[in-house]
């Protein structure tokens, strides 16, 4: 038997390595592919991932990047297309939301090959995301729901999915974590930027909504220069904020206290995560992962497709008025913070029991 993963983005090199490391005692039995859409391009955002998670090389790389959600979607469809038709599998496995998630499970649907998405049943229920509208397509489609929180199973249900081709799982994105806790634990990536643990704040943005505008990022810039002046602020950069905060000529009076770094590994980043005192993201994956660390985190949307993280984990969802989150940020630097818990079956374990209903489910 044969099933293909398909990675698009930084995330979905995060989900798909457990489960790849999982398949690998049933190596007899099934043969487990890679295909890279290409969607994430630059080399910090994607071909590092491989590296540092041992991944193997993809078996296809569709160098499919840039162009609007139609084009992007358009390109994958074809090239995935011609990969389904040669490689013939018995599955293929999507994770997350983006566009590959959705070209990929398009073109299986209509080659009657059978798809799984990773990560189900998460809404926002803001159609105005791109990712929103993959989800729902996806889910839809998908022959195998592997569901993150027990929301989720509410969310597919009130869509009329059937409840048996619904699995809740656990959360993959923190199976790595989970697999590589030893080594974050030893390494001292927050003193490299001259940053005392627990005494600095970890800031990612790149959601168009946030920073597209050239008003709404001078704003965010001039929060966090605001924050910078109580403790130090770091702030990984991905490419497309870089680029705006250059074409809006964001650049200049910044305070010195506030880093703004290019991105960095998966290994890095999680340990700037684990050892910030606050972090303040837009984000999906960073909820749950500083969740699971037990980080308080400020969330700059006016929804969140992960609610759990919000309920019972460390999470703040505020919105994204500039003096709320300033304001947010205030309290919990002084004091007033939320004591989290680890939500259920977020154990390091989710991938195998993914790689186990497949296997029966092929079977």
């Amino acid at each position: 038997m044969k099933v293909i993963s398909v990675v698009g983005a930084r995330p979905n090199f995060i989900k798909i390595a457990p489960v790849h490391r999982a398949f690998q005692p049933y190596k007899d039995k099934i043969k487990h592919l890679i295909c890279h859409t290409g969607q994430h391009f630059d080399k910090n955002m994607s071909d590092v991932f491989f590296k540092e998670l041992k991944i193997p090389q993809p078996d296809y790389n569709l160098g499919i990047s840039g162009g609007s959600h139609a084009v992007q979607t358009a390109q994958i469809m074809i090239e995935f297309e011609k990969v389904l038709i040669k490689e013939k599998p018995d599955l293929v496995i999507v994770p997350g939301d983006v566009n590959s998630t959705l070209a990929a499970s398009l073109v299986a649907t209509k080659l009657s090959i059978p798809v799984a998405h990773v990560e189900s049943g998460l809404r926002s229920f803001d159609r105005s995301m791109p990712e929103e509208i993959n989800r729902i397509l996806t889910d839809i489609i998908a022959d195998l729901l592997f569901v993150s929180e027990s929301r989720g199973i509410i969310n597919l249900s009130h869509e009329g999915i059937d409840e048996k081709h619904v699995f809740l799982v656990g959360n993959v994105m923190i199976d790595s974590l989970v697999n590589y806790l030893p080594l974050i634990n030893k390494i001292n990536i927050a003193e490299s930027f001259k940053l005392k643990p627990g005494h600095y704040t970890l800031v990612t943005l790149h959601r168009p909504s946030n920073v597209d505008d050239t008003e709404k990022l001078k704003n965010y810039l001039d929060i966090l220069n605001r924050i910078a002046a109580i403790q130090p602020v770091i702030f990984p950069v991905h490419p497309r904020t870089r680029a705006n905060i250059d074409t809006f000529n964001l650049n200049r009076q910044l305070n010195p206290a506030l880093q703004i770094i290019d991105p960095v590994g998966y290994i890095d980043f999680i340990a700037l995560i684990k050892n910030a005192s606050l972090i303040i993201t837009d984000s999906g994956g960073i909820q749950e992962e500083s969740t699971f660390l037990g980080v308080q985190c400020i969330t700059c949307r006016e929804n969140t497709e992960r609610p759990v993280t919000v309920e019972i984990g460390t999470n703040h969802l505020v919105g994204t008025d500039p003096s709320a989150i300033y304001s947010k940020t205030a309290e919990i630097l002084g004091g007033k913070i939320k004591k989290g818990r680890i939500p259920d079956l977020w154990d390091g374990k989710t991938s195998e029991r993914i790689v186990r209903i497949i296997t029966e489910w092929l079977s």
